[in-house]
């Protein structure tokens, strides 16, 4: 996100560059150490000049301090934000974690209100910042990597999965659903991450070694093309800020079957018409998947008018640079 926004800046006529500090999630005072690293930086002017704008797209670096600075934010520190006493983020039972949630959800309030303009990926980012810090702000959707790459396909007897590998991003979820799946259809899931042997060790428990296939890490090409001729897209993260898996389906003509908690895909997935929204259990999964298998001419038709919502919505780098900038 931050390569092409500076690449979009650079297109319009504008010197950017980016700028990152390293990032640790322990010790617990590593996080605050980080938050004044940002702070404690001279952002106005460096050897080659003065520093016009600054935009800032995630914890801890709206920090920063400067007199024009735009926020543009993925998302915070979720650990003590929405992942709080849940089993993906930090607990008020672990030592010096209710100090740590309170000193950064204040100081997060007090960067956050001093910067010029606030906007977000997705609305489910902005509910965030108005539940937790009081802060308004407004949304602007930005396209996913390559998208001009992705383009529809036949619909081939597979659902499609990518993602990384992570408890947050609920791949087991698919994999039991894929119980009730009718056959021959399989899953494909693609990427890597610390959860690959549990979801191995769940396919061989299940005994589901014919119906799930494991593809590592794909190059480009084979990403685009498992989505070209898939037929639907499975995605279903807890509480996801945006979720390019989402809109690369729909780029590809795919339905896609997502959760009721999985946050940013339902700001785009539209039940029944361009996928299905269900409740994060295989068995409704599983049924919505059967249904797309059953009706393979409304599965096509549901992907064709996904395709057609994502260019209604205007999702541009031009767009992105113009609202930021506004020049």
């Amino acid at each position: 996100m931050a390569d092409e926004l500076r690449k979009a800046l650079v297109r319009a006529g504008h010197q950017a560059e980016i700028v990152t500090l390293p990032f640790r999630f322990t010790p617990l005072s590593s996080v605050v150490a980080t938050m004044r690293q940002w702070q404690d930086q001279d952002w106005v002017s460096w050897d080659s000049g003065s520093v016009d704008v600054v935009i800032a797209i995630r914890f801890p670096a709206f920090h920063l301090r400067h007199p024009h600075k735009l926020v543009w934010l993925t998302h915070q520190h979720r650990p003590v934000y929405d992942l709080w006493n849940t089993p993906y983020g930090l607990s008020g039972d672990e030592q010096g974690c209710n100090a740590l949630r309170d000193e950064i959800i204040e100081a997060d309030t007090q960067a956050l209100k001093v910067a010029s303009k606030i906007y977000t990926i997705s609305e489910n980012v902005s509910q965030r910042l108005l539940r937790f810090n009081q802060v308004s702000s407004k949304v602007i959707y930005h396209p996913p990597p390559l998208a001009e790459a992705f383009s529809p396909g036949d619909l081939g007897p597979f659902i499609f999965c990518p993602g990384r590998l992570e408890s947050l991003k609920r791949q087991d979820l698919l994999i039991r659903a894929m119980l009730h799946v009718p056959e021959p259809v399989i899953a494909c899931i693609v990427g890597e991450g610390s959860q690959l042997v549990k979801l191995w060790a769940l396919v061989e428990n299940l005994g589901l070694k014919n119906r799930v296939r494991f593809y590592g890490h794909v190059d480009h090409e084979t990403l685009r093309q498992l989505y070209s001729n898939c037929l639907a897209v499975f995605f279903g993260p807890h509480d996801e800020d945006y979720g390019y898996i989402t809109l690369e389906a729909m780029l590809s003509a795919k339905p896609v079957v997502t959760c009721q908690d999985s946050g940013g895909p339902l700001e785009f997935v539209q039940h029944d018409q361009t996928g299905y929204v269900v409740a994060p259990d295989p068995e409704a999964i599983a049924g919505a998947f059967t249904q797309l298998v059953n009706d393979l001419p409304r599965a096509r038709r549901m992907g064709e008018d996904a395709l057609a919502h994502y260019h209604s919505l205007s999702i541009s780098w031009d767009h992105v640079v113009q609202t930021l900038i506004g020049l």
